[in-house]
């Protein structure tokens, strides 16, 4: 099935139809390269020209004569193509056609992501090859959240509590829903923790979506509010997981903006970008196997407070080991974050705390934005199986950071 501009999904005989009675599709050469480094499975997206609504694309590898999964989709004024380029040797370039306007073949052996925002009135349920990776829960709460999330060996990577009671797993702090953004003082309003004279975030709208065998997407407005329900600030967020094989991998991206008068982010360590992980994974005595690791290469207790690039937490689940990894983008806001990363679970990035972190006592950590101003976060989660090092977490970061270079020709 494919999505209409204007979300009506279309069958895929009605797709072939317009297909036919359609002038000839454009088409595009576009070059993907590998100047500094080699790249396993990564991500790419170009912007094409095109004239007109369109719900189909084929991308093909020229050199292979081999077509690729491939999807489209209509971005404001202008379409972005997405796909992913596997084994790409360092020096080495790969040529791509793109033909807007045809069907991609169907069976090429890759997992599709699919967006359902119409069974749930309170959340978007996210799946991978028709398997459950999460719900991104939206109403219900002080906060959205991300619950459950499944990782790449079919078990829960994050702790159930307080949404549900899990024989085994650990009750403390409340508020830590699973996987969730925001910040414990924005003009000296806590939206971290959760009660009636906390700050809470409102969902306001779903601003797009986004589904296909490369990627699925949404796009969120969430208004912060006060407790007595003045207005902070607002945020647009984006969650895209991209269908790779034999991992999970979400990028998270928040653009908030100062829209009813100045925005200022408090200096403290309850922020911001988080995650509670699964207990099994706390790293205490009863878990000789589970560890925290950075890319630094501190290790556990050492890494609370660091500055890192990325930030790793594993340890077996269910008799197997997963990890989580959260990669700090070089272009998000104070790139190397500061983690707030717990040795009980709770595994949070936040550029915001240095007087806890470092001893600040000049108010470095507090920023703020001026009336219009915005700031951009950016990050990505990987969940893989094995431990950082066994999965390569510091090359599948390096992918991240420094992507292919893609030039349409």
């Amino acid at each position: 099935m494919f999505r209409h501009a204007l979300g009506r999904l279309i069958p895929p005989v009605m797709c072939l139809a317009m297909a036919r009675e359609a002038p000839a599709a454009p088409t595009y050469q576009v070059m993907v390269s590998a100047p500094n480094r080699a790249y396993a499975c990564a991500p790419v997206s170009v912007e094409v020209p095109t004239p007109r609504t369109v719900g189909m694309v084929r991308v093909m590898e020229v050199a292979a004569r081999q077509p690729v999964p491939a999807q489209i989709a209509e971005e404001g004024d202008h379409v972005v193509v997405r796909w992913i380029v596997r084994d790409l040797p360092q020096g080495a370039s790969r040529k791509y056609r793109i033909a807007v306007g045809e069907p991609s073949p169907t069976g090429l052996g890759w997992e599709a992501v699919k967006l359902d925002a119409e069974t749930d009135p309170q959340a978007v349920e996210i799946t991978i090859n028709d398997e459950l990776f999460t719900r991104y829960v939206f109403g219900g709460a002080p906060k959205p959240y991300c619950y459950p999330v499944i990782g790449p060996t079919g078990v829960p990577v994050t702790r159930a509590y307080p949404m549900e009671t899990v024989e085994g797993e650990t009750q403390d702090h409340p508020h830590h829903r699973s996987f969730w953004f925001t910040h414990g003082e924005v003009n000296g309003v806590d939206f971290w923790a959760e009660g009636p004279d906390r700050g809470r975030q409102v969902h306001r709208e779903l601003l797009a979506r986004e589904e296909g065998p490369v990627c699925g997407a949404l796009r969120a407005v969430v208004d912060w509010m006060t407790a007595d329900g003045k207005k902070v600030c607002e945020d647009e967020r984006e969650l895209r997981v991209h269908a790779v094989p034999g991992v999970r991998l979400l990028d998270f991206t928040s653009t908030i903006r100062a829209t009813d008068g100045p925005v200022e982010f408090g200096d403290t360590k309850e922020g911001s970008f988080g995650l509670r992980v699964a207990s099994a994974l706390d790293v205490t005595p009863g878990h000789p196997e589970a560890h925290i690791t950075n890319s630094e290469g501190q290790r556990d207790d050492e890494t609370w407070g660091k500055p890192a690039a990325w930030c790793d937490y594993s340890g077996p689940i269910d008799g197997a080991t997963v990890g989580l990894s959260v990669f700090d983008h070089p272009d998000s806001f104070r790139h190397p974050t500061y983690w707030h990363v717990r040795t009980y679970g709770l595994f949070a990035a936040n550029p915001f705390g240095l007087r806890h972190f470092i001893g600040d006592k000049e108010g470095k950590g507090r920023f703020t934005l001026q009336p219009g101003e915005t700031v951009t976060f950016r990050y990505r989660l990987l969940i893989h199986p094995g431990t950082a090092e066994e999965a390569k977490v510091a090359d599948w970061y390096a992918e991240y950071a420094d992507p292919p270079q893609v030039q349409l020709q």
